[in-house]
């Protein structure tokens, strides 16, 4: 039986995304610039693909700027911020347990251009510490950037509670790639001024996001060129990649609580028959409204990640041992910041879930993930003990 349970490391497509991304390619590959009619066809594409993103939103067209991605969105909004608010302060908040993209952006900011960047710390769910935020807000506080649901845990942070925080020169931010289309988010009620999002975590094509900018604000471009998006992101727009993407949005508000309703219940089923079939675990994620219910992070006491994933792969079984973004470097700053030991950080699995999934497919995992951890807890255990 295959399983995928790295739905956010990235999302199987659906078919009709691309299918309409082939069609696109095969009969609207005009460059949307161009003044004749494929030019103008390729540009009605895109509006569609626009709208479509706005709605998921409920916001305004022409506050969507399409972008090559999470981490495109992420550092154009953070250096926008900090280039456009500069003579107002320097002084940037952000969290302990954010995407690379905000972090690697922030550092930067902090390290070259002379910012005082406040890294918040969390609870032991990942929650932010609100308290510490709002000693920290102050009219120098020039640019907040939270994230909406965190990649790892997914716990999801209070975005309206922060955003009330912010003063008068504050511009807010949030990474919305792991909630886009999968959590509810009002963004006026938030205060959001800056929001980025990602295709290719809601079954869309890879290589291509978004930008939210609130129309009442002003951030310089990024990128410079023949001055595509209207001055704010030049460079020839992935029509196929962008209609890809808007057809996922789309697709995002069909059965929308039905889709997460589902993928509830086979979270909880999962998540139940491994504190049943298995001892020593720990859940890192929270439990309860306050976490995503596409994402579930395991500590299995014991046991190493990294090799409990590949005896899962042998299975047709496939899961993370956490964000692909940062696999390559040592241990997770997410779970060193909520206070894991490093037997819980070696021992911890990721879990993240679609609707594709099916209860069935969880009992299968149960099973196979019971048989994989008896076996490593023995085999260390011998080791253990012949090293005596």
């Amino acid at each position: 039986m295959f399983v995928y349970l790295d739905n956010s490391a990235t999302t199987k497509p659906y078919d009709k995304v691309t299918e309409t991304m082939a069609d696109c390619m095969k009969n609207c590959f005009g460059n949307p610039s161009s003044l004749h009619r494929l030019g103008i066809a390729a540009e009605k594409e895109m509006k569609a693909a626009r709208k479509a993103v706005a709605n998921v939103l409920h916001v305004k067209e022409e506050e969507i700027y399409f972008t090559s991605g999470g981490t495109e969105s992420d550092n154009t909004a953070i250096f926008g911020a900090a280039q456009a608010r500069k003579r107002k302060g320097k002084k940037i908040i952000t969290s302990k347990i954010e995407h690379p993209a905000v972090l690697e952006a922030c550092r930067y900011l902090e390290q070259k251009e002379g910012f005082h960047v406040v890294y918040i710390g969390v609870d032991q769910n990942g929650k932010l510490n609100l308290e510490q935020l709002a000693d920290e807000m102050n009219e120098e506080t020039i640019l907040v950037t939270i994230m909406h649901v965190n990649n790892e845990l997914g716990t999801i942070q209070p975005i309206s509670e922060i955003g009330t925080l912010k003063r008068e020169n504050t511009l807010f931010h949030t990474d919305a790639v792991q909630s886009f289309g999968k959590e509810r988010l009002n963004l006026d009620s938030s205060f959001i001024d800056l929001l980025s999002l990602s295709g290719h975590k809601i079954h869309g094509p890879k290589g291509i996001g978004a930008l939210y900018v609130n129309r009442e604000i002003h951030i310089p471009p990024f990128v410079y060129g023949g001055g595509q998006e209207k001055g704010f992101r030049s460079g020839t727009e992935n029509v196929p990649a962008i209609v890809g993407l808007g057809s996922a949005s789309q697709i995002s508000l069909d059965d929308f609580e039905r889709k997460r309703t589902h993928v509830m219940q086979i979270r909880n089923h999962l998540l139940e028959g491994i504190k049943e079939a298995i001892p020593n675990i720990r859940i890192n994620s929270p439990e309860g409204d306050g976490c995503s219910p596409y994402i579930l992070n395991i500590s299995f006491l014991g046991c190493r990640a990294e090799v409990l994933l590949h005896s899962l792969e042998q299975k047709e079984i496939y899961v993370s041992t956490g964000s692909a973004c940062s696999s390559k470097k040592k241990g997770s700053h997410v779970l060193r910041a909520v206070g894991l030991s490093d037997e819980a950080m070696e021992g911890a699995v990721r879990f993240s879930f679609s609707e594709d999934n099916t209860i069935e497919q969880m009992d299968y995992v149960l099973e196979e993930i019971k048989k994989a951890v008896e076996t490593m807890r023995k085999l260390r255990g011998a080791l253990g003990r012949n090293r005596r």
